[in-house]
């Protein structure tokens, strides 16, 4: 069976890729740094419940392209939000 990728589809994964980037340089920042003195939790939470639900509509349409750049961003959002309670905790100690 072979794969049929239309020039559309390309489309959706190339801006699904660099939109995938938007969240990497904090979380690359964080990590290097360990700090999240100026984070925002909730704008993360908000972003994870946010990829959560695009996840959900992509896969009722069937659409790997939404699903697997929200999956990313995901990922991504549920790190930052790991590190905020790691990191904080440690600043506190």
């Amino acid at each position: 069976m072979a794969l049929v990728v239309s020039g559309v589809d390309i489309l959706g994964y190339i801006a699904g890729a660099i939109t995938t980037l938007t969240f990497l340089p904090q979380v690359l920042k964080t990590v290097r740094e360990k700090s999240v003195k100026d984070i925002s939790l909730m704008m993360f939470i908000i972003a994870a419940v946010n990829e959560i639900l695009w996840i959900i509509y992509g896969a009722f349409r069937n659409d790997w392209v939404i699903i697997l750049t929200n999956a990313v961003i995901l990922c991504l959002s549920l790190t930052m939000i790991y590190l905020k309670f790691a990191y904080a905790n440690k600043q506190s100690s």
